[in-house]
């Protein structure tokens, strides 16, 4: 029997990410070789093509006004979206294609579009880990997860930097056809089936920029060199000569996240990479700081849904420092 058709609309404008629409829409288009039925119309506001952030010009099916309603409706994200106000447009543009869709998902800063037509509030959600604090702060009424490959909240999607979008594609393709179908796309492709949508971004604590109040580099400084230290929220205070509470309240404003959860981050991603650099779970947690194994399992629960063995099982390198192949599904 033929797949029931099922249309996928992309709001672009100009100054998109390229792969934002690309990654996601190759992940539709090989369901389709499949036995699937999906059906890319790409929109503008006033039906005109738009320049992604390559300068590639990209042509539009169709303007937001004369667009049909969506089964799927995709967001996609642009550097400027966390730079400046969103214009109010393109903010009605999004606002009256979510009324119609049957599903939204934003890819990447798209949240912020999502947050401008406040289809946030009440909602949790995440982004591309360097803008997480910033929409919360934009967006107080959204609860943002800044470790998350993706997030779904009822029928409202949105997922982290760029190629996170292929994932969030990868899990819709999985809730409309299936794991079957969806394991032949992503071998395909080359990709792993899906990294769990609560997978923890890489490693933002430890590859990204150090912060930039200098109190809280000392603080990401002294858990980095001393991770089985004592770094309870009043020793960590104590040491850089500031209340508990003021803080914590650093630790809000520019990370959106609390000391202790902060510290627990860290932990875990010096944990993870102990992992793919071959050394057991047991190991891994006492030298990460965790007091036991059975704490470092929780943090992996919490963070990627997975125990620390199926972790290193699906995402360990190489001793050539290559990533291992997905296992076959």
């Amino acid at each position: 029997m033929a797949a029931k058709a099922h249309s996928v609309g992309v709001l672009a404008f100009d100054g998109m990410k390229m792969l934002d629409l690309t990654g996601p829409a190759e992940v539709f288009s090989e369901a389709n070789r499949f036995g699937a039925d999906y059906r890319l119309t790409v929109v503008s506001v006033g039906g005109k093509p738009v320049s992604s952030s390559i300068g590639m010009r990209i042509p539009v099916d169709a303007d937001v006004a004369d667009a049909p309603a969506f089964d799927t409706l995709l967001v996609v994200g642009g550097d400027r979206l966390p730079e400046a106000p969103v214009e109010p447009e393109l903010t009605a543009a999004t606002a009256e294609l979510a009324v119609r869709s049957g599903r939204v998902a934003a890819i990447c800063t798209g949240a912020f579009l999502l947050g401008a037509a406040g289809l946030l509030d009440g909602r949790r959600a995440t982004t591309h880990w360097q803008h997480t604090a910033l929409l919360a702060r934009r967006h107080p009424r959204a609860r943002v997860e800044p470790d998350a490959i993706f997030v779904r909240d009822g029928a409202t999607y949105t997922s982290a930097g760029v190629t996170a979008g292929i994932d969030l594609a990868l899990a819709l393709l999985e809730e409309d056809h299936g794991p079957d179908l969806t394991r032949r796309v992503a071998r395909s492709l080359v990709v792993y089936m899906q990294r769990p949508g609560g997978q923890s971004q890489f490693s933002p604590s430890l590859q990204g920029p150090a912060p930039r109040t200098p109190v809280l580099r000392l603080v990401q400084d002294a858990v980095q060199a001393d991770p089985t230290g004592e770094h309870s929220l009043d020793t960590l205070a104590a040491a850089v000569r500031v209340s508990p509470r003021h803080l914590t309240r650093m630790f809000r404003a520019e990370l959106g996240t609390t000391p202790m959860k902060y510290v627990e981050l860290l932990r875990f991603d010096i944990a993870k990479a102990l992992l793919d650099a071959g050394h057991n779970a047991t190991e891994a947690a006492a030298r990460a700081g965790f007091p036991s194994y059975e704490s470092l399992r929780r943090a992996f629960a919490r963070h990627l849904g997975i125990s620390p063995t199926k972790y290193q099982h699906r995402f360990a390198t190489t001793g050539t420092g290559s990533r291992t192949p997905a296992p076959p599904h």
